[in-house]
């Protein structure tokens, strides 16, 4: 690889990453540690931030300077770029900021990558559907966190409106639906947890550093599926769906369930929905009705059986007139 071009792939990777020992810069690059050292001073020359950083085997940091520097982006990147700019939603004061980007982005790319950014751009679709706002600012910092596996503080209001101090080793950020949700370590409760991020705030980074611990999942949306399916709310109720488990999960709309299925013989399951209000209960409900599968209401606390009840009886009247 003739030295621009290796100038390049150094620049892309010390952005890719917090910090890079010697040793592997020089094995990724296929060049010595001494050429290392020296294409990082041809950085330094043109102005890149980049800072050696001390340890047992020292390493290279690209840091904040002055100026922006350019970003190295493969093929796959900018689709991924580009993707999340055009359906960003939700994040306060960043839906234009995010459309003029991506126009900026368009306007630079290989002909060959043009054509899909520009069907991205002009076929998404992302509404804010009335969630709550997010603070950029905000869901930047827990981000930064995450990737440098950074021990995060931060005030965090719970369904019931009592705040707390928490203290994290962050994993990842989820969006569910417009809702963004932090999952993280906490040790101490010795347990995963998942944090809505609307409701933190005063956010503090620890400057603390740890080892990120084994994912209870395949991975984060698959975590974060489990836990709302076995969460407990106010209200619930269980119903006896004459599909077979395996059925049901396959029709239902939408990628989560708000509870869990258990097969209940050859022909049919017993599903558990849950719920912050009763009508959002009996919105879950609906969707299983929805299914046209038979079914009957084994279990719920009385309010919610007749409010269960009326939804059906008006359902019934209207079809009447």
């Amino acid at each position: 690889m003739n030295m621009p071009g290796r100038l390049l792939q150094l620049l892309s990777l010390l952005q890719s990453r917090r910090e890079w020992s010697g040793r592997e810069l020089a094995e990724r690059l296929g060049v010595t540690e001494r050429t290392v050292r020296r294409d990082v001073e041809r950085l330094r020359s043109l102005d890149y931030p980049v800072r050696g950083t001390t340890g047992t085997a020292g390493g290279y940091r690209l840091t904040s300077g002055r100026n922006m520097p350019p970003l190295i982006l493969d093929a796959e990147e900018v689709i991924a770029v580009a993707a999340g700019l055009a359906t960003v939603t939700g994040i306060d004061g960043i839906e234009d900021s995010a459309m003029s980007a991506l126009a900026k982005l368009e306007q630079v790319l290989p002909a060959r990558l043009r054509p899909q950014v520009a069907a991205l751009g002009e076929s998404s679709v992302a509404p804010h559907l009335g969630l709550p706002r997010i603070d950029a600012q905000l869901l930047a910092s827990l981000a930064s966190c995450c990737r440098d596996s950074e021990i995060v503080a931060f005030d965090y209001e719970s369904r019931s409106g009592a705040t707390s101090w928490r203290r994290v080793e962050p994993h990842q950020l989820v969006a569910v639906h417009g809702q963004w949700y932090l999952l993280a370590y906490d040790p101490d409760r010795s347990d995963w947890r998942t944090f809505r991020v609307d409701r933190i705030s005063t956010v503090r980074p620890g400057r603390h550093h740890f080892t990120p611990r084994d994912l209870p999942a395949d991975d984060a949306a698959s975590y974060l599926v489990q836990s709302f399916a076995t969460a407990s709310y106010r209200h619930s109720a269980a119903l006896r769906v004459r599909l077979p488990a395996d059925e049901f999960k396959r029709n239902f709309y939408g990628w989560w369930l708000p509870g869990t299925v258990k097969d209940d013989g050859p022909d049919s399951c017993v599903v558990r929905l849950t719920a912050e209000s009763p009508q959002l209960l009996i919105q879950y409900v609906a969707a299983v009705v929805a299914l046209g599968a038979d079914f009957t209401v084994v279990e719920a606390p009385p309010e919610t059986a007749e409010a269960i009840a009326q939804v059906g009886e008006r359902l019934q009247r209207s079809f009447r007139r």
